[in-house]
């Protein structure tokens, strides 16, 4: 693949996921100055799918890593096309996912990453939310009020 403009660019997997405790809030982390990209802002929880790896056992490690807590229940809402800058310099295809945690058991996994955690209703939201949040809150809004959610 080498250095270049012969180099051959290709999309990443993110499997996204919302958090929430079945009661109808969702978990939110606050972005550390240590994050990769809009540290201070609030977002729901994503990982990069590894080789070999099926989309609910990267949730599954992802929500532990990042909350310390393993998922109740894990639900696909949904696949997103994530173009960031322009020119474009960051492309991801994020699927996102619901999962049920039990809120006494989250915990920040990751302290150089994220410095806060709030449970919250999707229509009180904290802000500012990181740029790719809303889209992803959005699905799960959808899927909750859509007939037989719940």
């Amino acid at each position: 693949m080498g250095e270049g403009t012969g180099a051959v660019r290709r999309p990443g997997v993110s499997c996204v996921f919302v958090c929430h405790d079945g009661a109808g809030r969702v978990l939110l982390a606050r972005r550390s100055a240590g994050a990769r990209d809009e540290p201070g802002t609030w977002d729901c929880g994503a990982g990069a799918l590894e080789f070999g790896e099926t989309f609910e056992a990267a949730v599954a490690r992802e929500v532990y890593e990042e909350y310390g807590t393993r998922p109740l229940g894990i639900e696909r809402l949904g696949v997103r096309n994530v173009l960031r800058g322009d020119p474009v310099d960051s492309h991801w295809v994020a699927v996102v996912f619901a999962v049920r945690v039990a809120p006494d058991e989250v915990t920040i996994g990751e302290p150089h990453k994220f410095d806060a955690l709030r449970w919250c209703p999707p229509d009180a939201l904290p802000a500012p939310l990181h740029s790719q949040c809303g889209e992803s809150l959005a699905l799960f809004v959808r899927s909750a009020s859509s007939p037989g959610a719940g």
